[in-house]
């Protein structure tokens, strides 16, 4: 069997070792790949949102399987011509991928199906959003609502910071296509989870939940990035509630896009606020039934780091799963989990999520992954003529453990992230924290 990976981050990595594990022996590939999934799978040189190279090449090779990485190919309709072309794809068509591809198509879902997420308004006019800012007060959250990397998001404490986020994303264009328009949307005060279903288009199946750190610093400091580190099990997601978000959030999602001519396929990843007061959120939340989930956004994809994670903690082939999702068979698939816990520490190159330098050479990499338990997965890396191992983008590694607890898998991870010799790189310290 031939599996074609869409790719090259730490999330494919982790797909890769996942699916090159599995009892059928798949050949893998992966496109563009980096310099750790070079060492289990064959690297094609096309990047991830070239659609039709992609197409092409899956057709030449006859290749059984596409799993489709990152969000930009899928909002493009990568998975539509890859169907058209009579290819097996996992992911969601393009009008599902809506979900990601804008944050105000979401909103306006849950507006209509009775989804909780947090009050809102949607704009292109800068003036009508700053009126609605100044209407609302502080802290409020802006955002841009296209594609922007994870970096489109701004939590405002004050109105003047909301209002220079409306002119950033409005006025100066920041992030250019993506930022057309902006959801403003009511502050939501609680414990963020990440929240993962696979869904064949009717069916949905909870995957364990996991918890990522955003902010680039130690503290939960620092700017948006698009994920420092993760740990799975996240302790906020109790049974009880793990029930409640597929009751009132996950399922309602795949009957309301089905409902409206859009069946969802692929893995739903929701970003969920669990408040536990709404006395600390800025809207009049109601009361009953506390702690409560929230719809923060929803990603069509697997998470990155928190893929890294699920994938180390999932003891079943995971290439079934991913057919019965193209094939509507969901209802037939079992998975099941190791109780180990596990935590992916990112290690991204000075300067992210702003400006940075690539070109770094990373060494030692054999004696961090030597550590027991340990897998370091590979997010933006290369390999030069001299066969070293360079930075090549801002979050670069992935060092994941697994453990009995989550402080066993943190002890082991950040061993082996000492081990690594990168002085141009940084990481969090504080991963898990939380469950710690």
């Amino acid at each position: 069997m031939k599996v074609l990976v869409v790719g090259s981050g730490g999330r494919e990595h982790a797909l890769c070792w996942k699916l090159a594990a599995s009892p059928v022996r798949p050949t893998v590939f992966c496109a563009p790949g980096n310099a750790g999934i070079a060492t289990l799978a064959t690297c094609v040189p096309i990047k991830a949102d070239d659609v039709p190279a992609l197409v092409d090449y899956a057709v030449a090779t006859a290749v059984d399987l596409v799993v489709v990485g990152p969000e930009a190919p899928l909002v493009a309709g990568l998975v539509d011509r890859l169907q058209a072309a009579g290819l097996k794809a996992f992911g969601p068509s393009a009008a599902a991928a809506r979900l990601e591809g804008s944050k105000g198509f979401m909103k306006d879902l849950c507006a209509r199906h009775g989804i909780p997420t947090a009050p809102y308004g949607r704009f292109h006019d800068a003036a009508q959003a700053r009126a609605f800012v100044r209407t609302q007060g502080a802290p409020i959250v802006v955002k841009a609502d296209g594609l922007a990397a994870g970096k489109g998001v701004t939590v405002a404490l004050t109105v003047d910071e909301a209002l220079a986020a409306v002119d950033d994303v409005l006025v100066a264009g920041r992030f250019g296509a993506a930022g057309a328009e902006v959801v403003i949307e009511a502050f939501l005060a609680g414990e963020e989870a990440s929240f993962f279903a696979l869904v064949d288009g009717e069916t949905a199946l909870p995957l364990v939940a996991a918890q990522d750190h955003k902010r680039a610093f130690d503290g939960d400091s620092g700017p948006n990035t698009g994920g420092m580190g993760a740990y799975s099990p996240a302790p906020v997601m109790t049974p009880e509630l793990t029930a409640r978000v597929m009751a009132e959030i996950i399922r309602p999602t795949v009957r309301a896009m089905a409902a409206e001519g859009t069946p969802f396929k692929g893995v739903l990843f929701a970003g969920l606020m669990i408040v536990a007061d709404p006395g600390d959120s800025g809207p009049a939340l109601p009361k009953p039934d506390l702690p409560k989930p929230y719809l923060l956004e929803y990603n069509v994809r697997f998470g990155d780091p928190e893929c890294q994670v699920l994938m180390k903690r999932l003891r079943s082939d995971l290439l079934p799963a991913l057919e019965a999702v193209h094939e509507g068979r969901l209802g037939e698939i079992s998975l099941d989990w190791h109780d180990d816990a596990a935590l992916c520490v990112v290690l991204a190159a000075a300067g992210y999520p702003g400006e940075i330098i690539t070109g770094s050479e990373i060494r030692d990499l054999e004696a961090a992954g030597a550590v027991p338990g340990v897998t370091v997965f590979h997010a933006a890396t290369q390999r030069d003529g001299e066969g070293r191992v360079l930075a090549v983008g801002g979050r670069v590694l992935g060092v994941t453990a697994g453990g009995a607890t989550v402080a066993e898998a943190r002890g082991r991870a950040y061993l082996a992230v000492d081990r690594i010799d990168w002085p141009e790189g940084f990481c969090r310290r504080d991963i898990g924290w939380r469950a710690v």
